[in-house]
């Protein structure tokens, strides 16, 4: 006991976590999140005799998201103060060599703990009931009015009662447009999807008084190098309520609504990729800048994601090459 207290003056010493990534600025982290051996198994024990829950941080530095989480969303008092009083904080580098020990008690470094649980944006967070399952998992970055409602939700305890977008759905009120917005790309009714060989598919899910998908077609639809690499996928369209009848790239038929519940879609705009087989091979359920949005798109047009699992070093390249062309490279803009 004496040499595991000795241990942990030390990490506390050495300051709190930074999320390292090569070449990047450091991300700093709330003083309130906890250095621990991470050991999840813990963890979770020691938050709940608080009758708190653990919520895990995937970061790394350079990320603009991961930095307007930390000096947007958590600067703000009321979140900063539910935060602390219903979670216990920790946080890991995607990049990281730090070693963690996961739930079924099998040991990976950080990175490989990333690649395990396929995190493909940063920020990403967990949220862990009481049995060590995952109540909620955010995939990037969500806005402070939303990411507040997500911590309703899991302080709430409400995951055995319904859906995080179910939840999402009544729970968050946004000063947006009440009409969905069209573009002149998105495929017609009937919504037949199967692929057989053609272009590949992303799906747009959306819905009403959606700031950010506002966002989405008044900035990231109308940039010329992403208006360029959508002519390279056919692009269907869907509101999370919508009751069209759609023939999903497998094969079923069923409403869009429903659909969007199969596949697990929580947030607005999310959009779902398919490969020309039909297949999904990637997704963007979060909130996205036009760099990344662009990215995002290259990454399934140019087939990438096939040799280069890891989203995120398909991103560095990507913008070396980009420098290398003498293009300007914002991560925000």
């Amino acid at each position: 006991m004496k040499l595991r207290i000795l241990l942990l003056s030390l990490l506390v010493l050495s300051g709190p976590a930074r999320a390292a990534e090569p070449g990047g600025q450091a991300i700093a982290l709330p003083a309130w999140f906890s250095e621990t051996f991470l050991d999840l198994r813990e963890d979770i024990r020691d938050a709940a005799k608080t009758g708190k829950r653990l919520m895990v941080y995937f970061g790394q530095d350079g990320c603009p998201y991961c930095k307007e989480l930390m000096q947007t969303n958590f600067s703000q008092k009321s979140i900063a103060d539910k935060a602390r009083a219903h979670f216990v904080a920790i946080a890991l580098n995607i990049w990281g060599d730090r070693e963690a020990t996961w739930t079924d008690g099998r040991r990976f470094s950080e990175k490989q703990l990333a690649v395990f649980l396929k995190v493909q944006f940063t920020p990403t967070l967990l949220f862990f009931d009481e049995q060590g399952d995952i109540a909620a998992r955010l995939n990037g970055y969500y806005p402070p009015h939303r990411f507040d409602a997500v911590l309703d939700y899991v302080a709430g305890r409400m995951e055995k009662r319904l859906s995080l977008a179910e939840y999402l759905k009544t729970a968050v009120r946004e000063s947006a447009s009440p009409a969905l917005h069209d573009e002149p790309f998105f495929l017609k009714p009937p919504y037949d999807l199967r692929r057989g060989g053609q272009k590949p598919l992303a799906v747009l899910f959306e819905t009403r008084y959606c700031a950010a998908c506002d966002e989405l077609h008044r900035e990231g639809f109308r940039r010329k190098e992403i208006r360029i690499l959508l002519e390279r996928f056919d692009v269907a369209r869907f509101a999370l309520s919508e009751r069209s009848a759609v023939l999903t790239p497998d094969g079923a038929r069923m409403a869009a609504e429903d659909w969007a519940r199969e596949l697990g879609v929580a947030y607005s705009p999310s959009l779902v990729f398919f490969d020309s087989g039909g297949k999904e091979v990637f997704r963007i359920d979060t909130y996205l800048r036009p760099f990344h949005l662009a990215g995002s798109l290259d990454y399934v047009a140019s087939g990438a994601y096939r040799r280069e699992p890891s989203f995120q070093r398909f991103l560095q390249r990507r913008a070396l090459e980009m420098r290398g062309r003498g293009e300007t490279v914002d991560l925000w803009r």
